[in-house]
C-alpha cells in the first residue's frame, strides 16, 4: 500500500478550493444581477480623422467581394476569390460579430486615417474599432487603398 492510500487528503486544500468556487459563483451572480459591464471607451481616445470613407462589403456569386462606398454605392474595389486574405479575414470576423448580435449589412464600416497616419477600421453598427497599425505595413496598406485620398502623416507619425 502506498502513502496516498493511508493518508487523508489535506483538509486545507479542500477548504481553499471550496472558498475559490464559492467566490467565483458569488462574483458571477453579482455581475449578472447588477448588470456590471466593461468600461466604455471614451470617444476622445480616437483622434479626429483627416480622411475617411464609409464602405459596404458584399459577397458576390463568383466568390469575389464588392467594396462599395456607402450612400453612393460607387464600386471602390473588387476583391477576387483567393486574394486579399487579410481584408477577408478582418471583415469575416466583423460580420460574424454582427450576425451574433442580429445586425444586418446595411450599416457601413468606416476606414479612417488620423493626422498622425494611424489607420482604423470601425464597425459603425457595433462600435468595434480595429487599429490597423498593429498588423504591419502590408496589411495596413490593404485597407489604406480604399481611402479616396490618403493624407500624408505628420512628421514623427507612427507607422
Amino acid at each position: 500500500m502506498s502513502a496516498i492510500d493511508q493518508d487523508p487528503f489535506p483538509r486545507s486544500a479542500l477548504i481553499a478550493t471550496a472558498a475559490l468556487l464559492g467566490l467565483t459563483l458569488v462574483s458571477t451572480a453579482a455581475v449578472r444581477v447588477w448588470r456590471i459591464s466593461a468600461p466604455q471607451v471614451s470617444s476622445a481616445a480616437a483622434p479626429a480623422p483627416v480622411a475617411f470613407i464609409d464602405l459596404q462589403f458584399k459577397d458576390e456569386a463568383d466568390g469575389s467581394i464588392a467594396v462599395r462606398q456607402s450612400g453612393t454605392q460607387r464600386l471602390i474595389a473588387t476583391l477576387p476569390p483567393g486574394q486579399d486574405g487579410f481584408v477577408r479575414g478582418v471583415m469575416r470576423g466583423l460580420a460574424r460579430d454582427r450576425i451574433s448580435r442580429k445586425i444586418g449589412q446595411d450599416i457601413p464600416f468606416r476606414v479612417a486615417q488620423a493626422r498622425d497616419g494611424a489607420l482604423t477600421l470601425e464597425d459603425l453598427a457595433t462600435g468595434r474599432r480595429i487599429d490597423l497599425q498593429s498588423f504591419g505595413a502590408d496589411n495596413r496598406a490593404s485597407f489604406l487603398r480604399f481611402l479616396p485620398a490618403a493624407a500624408p502623416p505628420t512628421p514623427g507619425a507612427r507607422r
